[in-house]
């Protein structure tokens, strides 16, 4: 807290204007110590999904999550044309040529 400086021979007039300051500074710090306490939660939990990332050892995982969610909705669903048996067989051919690539991305995300 960075007190004013009061010269020893000051006047009412000074002085009332140096305890104003006082007072103004505590309310600063006041404000500062609320505002930690109201956004501490919201760091522990920043924290939480951090670690939670860092544990996978998976790189941009939000992005990976949406990416996911979007396919999953690619292929699950309903087309103008599929019929059941084909949209299967599509889903399963699509798995089948997408395996390698999604092991190498995870092989390697690993690794990094």
């Amino acid at each position: 807290m960075n007190l004013p400086e009061i010269p020893r021979n000051s006047s009412r007039q000074e002085m009332r204007k140096a305890l104003i300051r006082l007072r103004m500074e505590m309310h600063r710090q006041e404000l500062r110590h609320e505002s930690r306490q109201l956004l501490q939660p919201l760091q522990r939990v920043r924290g939480m999904g951090q670690s939670f990332q860092d544990g996978l050892g998976i790189k941009h995982a939000p992005l990976w999550g949406v990416a996911a969610v979007t396919l999953l909705g690619f292929l699950t669903g309903k087309g103008a044309k599929g019929s059941g048996i084909r949209s299967a067989s599509r889903m399963v051919r699509l798995g089948t040529t997408l395996l390698p690539l999604i092991k190498l991305i995870i092989g390697s995300a690993r690794k990094n």
